[in-house]
């Protein structure tokens, strides 16, 4: 007791301070080497936390991906050597959990969590295209069915470096929507382009090789003048009879500039879940029969149509084709130049001919439906996009009657001169007169 004040001994506040306190905590002086330790490096070790969760991303950020591979497994950790968790396919929706470095954790719609590469998934910025591309051509008429040779990437856009996210496998069956034209990428933009992408996703950035600058006549130059050539005198020139044209192997190549450069044609189209996307187009062959294919002539069938039908009585039903073609290279910038219908003949059992056109410059969507005629009732007809001579583009509709078809045309109706395909042989002016006559069309060819 000092001045008249009780002081409690040390063991006496460390049992009534608390029975889980131990003795060291109150007192500095109890604190075993540890425990130091621990406090003076405990600033680095939050440090290090940090710096860790850091590189691998925030965990839970909600950020949506979707899978672009055919299929993927969900690895328990990033390992060369794994447990496989769970499988992703194709399209599936992920959400991100964490990521490192080429590797992102997810969870799918099933709550399953597991380590996938970043290279197999897309981010939600691409779904959200494919999904625009969708609803934009749901009212598209469809110029064919189609049926896929290998498996192949649903692009969002033309081009080989475009974005990708469906995949349709072999023998898929599709709907032909549109047709366009694109240059064909090299192999090395195509990576370029993935590699960046890549990187981006992953929250890189790709160092760029700094381009060497060419050579300037100016640094080629020498530092002392060359000395002057001796001169000589100059042979004889031949003359013009004994000059002979120089050989095309001997003539310099053009440059580079002026080369054509090399275009894809593609297609859009529908798959049977809805998916809508880019294609190459010669990866694609058009469901036909082969009686009709036959009659391609060397040309490529672009689109086909059914007209109707008609019963045979050994064959039993057959339908009857509007085929439109084009000549078969890519990077035509119009969609067919020729125009073929195909009626079955009963008493031979065969396809023949029954209208063509051709040399025409032609654009989808072309369209097939049935028109009331009063006396002869509803009939087949078709309508095509075809450009005149002043470049404008007009809609010619088209009857079938029976092994017959006819231009549809209003009373005083006068169609512009329809423009000529560059393939086209050159005429004369009688010829052009007689081929065109007033209607400003070609005659029908029944064979």
């Amino acid at each position: 007791m000092v001045n008249g004040s009780f002081i409690p001994p040390p063991w006496f506040i460390v049992e009534t301070h608390s029975e889980e306190t131990p003795l060291y905590f109150l007192n500095s002086r109890f604190r075993p080497p540890s425990v130091h330790l621990l406090l003076r490096f405990a600033p680095v070790f939050m440090l290090v936390c940090l710096l860790s969760c850091a590189r691998s991303g925030p965990v839970g950020s909600g950020e949506i991906m979707y899978v672009s591979a055919p299929q993927a497994n969900l690895r328990d950790h990033v390992a060369t050597v794994y447990n496989r968790v769970g499988t992703v396919k194709n399209g599936d929706r992920v959400e991100v959990l964490e990521r490192q470095r080429r590797f992102v954790r997810v969870r799918t719609a099933q709550k399953l969590e597991g380590w996938i590469e970043l290279r197999a998934l897309v981010p939600r910025e691409t779904f959200d295209q494919f999904q625009q591309l969708s609803n934009d051509n749901r009212a598209t008429p469809v110029e064919g069915h189609g049926i896929t040779r290998v498996e192949l990437n649903m692009h969002v856009s033309p081009g080989r470096e475009t974005d990708t996210l469906y995949q349709l496998v072999e023998n898929s069956k599709v709907e032909m929507l549109k047709r366009a034209t694109a240059l064909r990428a090299t192999p090395e933009e195509i990576a370029a382009k993935k590699a960046a992408e890549l990187a981006r996703a992953a929250g890189e950035t790709l160092k760029q090789a700094q381009k060497k600058k060419p050579q300037t006549s100016l640094q080629a130059a020498p530092t002392h003048p060359p000395s002057a050539p001796e001169l000589k005198p100059a042979p004889p020139s031949p003359s013009p009879e004994n000059q002979t044209p120089p050989s095309p192997a001997n003539q310099p190549a053009p440059p580079e500039d002026a080369m054509p450069k090399p275009m894809d044609d593609w297609w859009l189209v529908r798959d049977s879940q809805g998916h809508t996307g880019w294609v190459l187009a010669r990866m694609v062959d058009l469901d036909l029969p082969l009686d009709v294919v036959q009659y391609a002539e060397g040309q490529r069938i672009l689109a086909a149509f059914v007209l109707n039908t008609v019963q045979d009585e050994a064959k039993g039903t057959i339908p009857q084709y509007l085929v439109l073609l084009n000549e078969n290279r890519d990077g035509i910038p119009y969609d067919f130049n020729q125009v073929r219908v195909f009626t079955w003949n009963l008493k031979k059992h065969r396809y023949e001919t029954g209208y063509r056109e051709h040399f025409i410059m032609g654009y989808f969507p072309a369209t097939v439906s049935t028109e009331n005629f009063e006396r002869e009732g509803n009939e087949p007809v078709f309508t095509l996009r075809e450009q005149n001579e002043d470049g404008s583009i007009s809609p010619r509709t088209y009857r079938v009657i029976g092994n017959v078809v006819r231009q549809v045309l209003a009373p005083g109706e006068v169609l512009p001169h329809a423009a000529h395909s560059p393939d086209e042989p050159r005429k004369s002016a009688a010829e052009k007169k007689l081929l065109h006559g007033k209607t400003g069309r070609r005659p029908s060819k029944k064979t």
